[in-house]
């Protein structure tokens, strides 16, 4: 199975997410996406796998979500801030056969094994 984790190591949820899936006997790709941002048209499939809006991938309290006045925006100004700042992508999100989706609390990755 292909599995692809959109992480930031210095997350917990995160990192424990990706402990799971290596417990489970699986070596994701992993994707740091603070050093590598998925641009506006992959974060636009991403959100369409997960059948979800644009803003259940966003973090509405990081201080460039306020700075950029994002509180009214449209999916696609949503979209092309998270590729520009890659802080307001929400983690972990996990990319599976099975699906994707974000693994808020870190054992919902066992759904997409």
């Amino acid at each position: 199975m292909r599995i692809t984790i959109y992480h930031n190591p210095k997350c917990s949820n995160s990192r424990r997410c990706l402990e799971i899936i290596r417990e489970e006997g699986f070596e994701p790709t992993i994707v740091e996406y603070l050093k590598f941002p998925p641009d506006a048209v992959t974060l636009e499939k991403l959100v369409g796998k997960m059948g979800v809006e644009v803003r259940h991938i966003l973090r509405s309290k990081e201080p460039e979500y306020r700075d950029l006045h994002l509180e009214s925006a449209g999916d696609a100004q949503l979209l092309k801030a998270i590729a520009a700042h890659p802080i307001l992508l929400n983690r972990p999100i996990v990319v599976t056969d099975k699906g994707a989706r974000l693994c808020r609390p870190p054992d919902l990755v066992r759904e997409l094994l």
